[in-house]
């Protein structure tokens, strides 16, 4: 499910109402959590959380004229999902999260490659994706980006 929605508001009012607590605390946390530097901004119909223009100009390589993506959230029609470009391209991140995953909730892991999916609102484990979200810097993620996709 890809939303129209033009700003964060207009995606924030169009979440159904038994996800709209669970979505507001996902994003809180990471909003929260986040490193200084990555932007908000509804792209690719989901919530992002960039690297901006004005500290990496180069953009996206598959389109420059966006900012460089870093992480998303999204209501999608049965999940609320978690995209973390920094667990496709960090394999030892990617572990630690597996890893870190078990001791933060009961569910198994269903994961496809950054896309983190949590079909139940009540076992999204917060306090690891605030952990998460502090692992990688504006900087960080630059120079990993640069070196594992930047042609």
């Amino acid at each position: 499910m890809i939303s129209e929605a033009k700003s964060v508001q207009d995606y924030l009012d169009a979440i159904p109402t038994d996800r709209k607590v669970a979505f507001n605390t996902l994003r809180e946390t990471i909003l929260r959590n986040i490193p200084s530097g990555f932007r908000e901004e509804v792209s690719y119909g989901m919530i992002g959380f960039v690297v901006p223009h004005d500290l990496y100009p180069p953009g996206y390589h598959t389109d420059p004229k966006l900012p460089l993506p870093f992480a998303y959230i999204a209501s999608q029609k049965h999940f609320i999902a978690l995209y973390h470009m920094g667990l496709y391209a960090d394999d030892a991140l990617l572990m630690w999260f597996k890893d870190e995953y078990a001791q933060f909730t009961s569910r198994k892991l269903d994961m496809g490659k950054s896309c983190v999916r949590f079909k139940k609102m009540d076992q999204i484990p917060f306090d690891l994706i605030a952990e998460l979200m502090k692992k990688m810097s504006v900087q960080n993620w630059i120079d990993m980006y640069e070196k594992r996709y930047k042609k």
